[in-house]
């Protein structure tokens, strides 16, 4: 019975453990993904924030295909699909043209809202396509709205945690494109007004917006209601925040201390099966898997295991976990990535989350992870 019994347990230390992956199998699973997405969509879509952070992972891809110098037909044609939103979009992301009708202190998809995070992420892929051909047309009304943006005396702009996906790297980026380390600046003060409204300072932990702050807000259970994709948002945002920022930056150790902080705290309550549910630290408010939250933190811890801000040693069990959720269950053997939590701002009890929910911002998210899983395993 006893030797019965141990031959089981090893059975299941087995099934657990992670698989070994070879950079070119990962990049299969990168291909069949972007392939799936990109036969059964169409590229000509509008500029606002879900569609634009489908492409932030499409780009990715394409840097990855890209690597080494050398032209590749895979990424020229993922490349193309890029190339062909933003010129559908004329490079601009909400355009309305006079500065003294542009809005953003609450939510809006009309033309009007050119100062509204969801209507900037474009920005992003528009400045990474400009320096493959350097046309200025691809960043004409990144310059013009970012750097309104960036001289303007306002500084309560990203009021929702989205927000600082959707803009903190475009601000990098213009500096970046730039040199005026004023994009830089306001990305400080930006982000000390959405720290002010909505950073939970017991955990470092974000609440969506300043309506689900705790205690005014609470889960099922009375606890504290983080959202997932939102702390996802957050955490991916960091990342490339970094990823950008000169480390002779003034404020660059704020943004690090702000990052790991957050990753531990994400990986604290990963659920055993290597997701992240809807509400973090109350499981059975929403339960059961969710992909887009747990990509953005996959691609968040993984990035910081690959450029020395996280040890791996300490990150690698969550990483793994993480991986084989994304591997195993949100991908689907079509391509599809399932258990993408729809649109919205919150966990919401009773929503059905299973493997037919699809969306862009979920493959998007996915194919970061895998892009920076690749770097993490080569």
């Amino acid at each position: 019975m006893k030797k019965s019994l141990l031959i089981v347990c090893l059975f299941a230390v087995m099934a657990l453990q992670a698989r070994t992956w070879t950079p070119s199998q990962v990049k299969d699973i990168i291909r069949k993904v972007n392939t799936y997405w990109q036969a059964n969509n169409n590229a000509e879509v509008r500029s606002f924030w879900d569609n634009a952070a489908y492409h932030t992972g499409n780009i990715e891809v394409y840097k990855l295909f890209e690597e080494g110098g050398t032209r590749n037909e895979e990424g020229e044609r993922m490349l193309d699909y890029s190339i062909r939103w933003a010129e559908y979009n004329e490079w601009k992301g909400a355009k309305e043209t006079d500065p003294a009708k542009w809005k953003y202190k609450q939510y809006g998809e009309g033309q009007d809202y050119v100062l509204f995070g969801d209507w900037q992420i474009c920005f992003q892929t528009y400045i990474d396509l400009y320096h493959i051909t350097k046309d200025e047309r691809r960043v004409a009304r990144a310059k013009e709205v970012m750097g309104y943006e960036a001289d303007s005396e306002a500084h309560d702009y990203w009021w929702w945690a989205d927000a600082l996906y959707m803009v903190m790297p475009v601000m990098t980026k213009m500096y970046k494109l730039t040199g005026n380390e004023k994009y830089l600046r306001k990305l400080y003060e930006n982000l000390l007004y959405s720290d002010s409204i909505m950073l939970d300072q017991e955990t470092g932990i974000y609440f969506r917006d300043g309506k689900y702050v705790y205690p005014k807000h609470k889960s099922v259970n009375g606890k504290k209601d983080f959202w997932a994709r939102g702390d996802g948002w957050v955490l991916a945002g960091l990342a490339k925040v970094l990823q950008d920022m000169p480390e002779t930056y003034v404020r660059q150790p704020f943004f690090v201390e702000k990052y790991t902080r957050l990753a531990r705290a994400v990986a604290a309550c990963q659920q055993p099966q290597g997701y992240w549910t809807r509400s973090m630290l109350d499981p059975e408010h929403a339960p059961g898997p969710e992909t887009s939250g747990t990509a953005f933190f996959t691609y968040g811890l993984l990035w910081g295991v690959n450029h020395g801000y996280l040890s791996k040693k300490e990150f690698a069990p969550v990483i793994a976990k993480a991986w084989k959720y994304l591997t195993e269950t949100a991908l689907q053997k079509s391509g599809k990535v399932g258990y993408v939590q729809p649109i919205g701002e919150r966990a919401i009890p009773g929503q059905t989350v299973d493997q037919n929910s699809e969306a862009n911002f979920g493959v998007g998210a996915f194919l970061l992870a895998a892009c920076e899983y690749v770097r993490y395993i080569s």
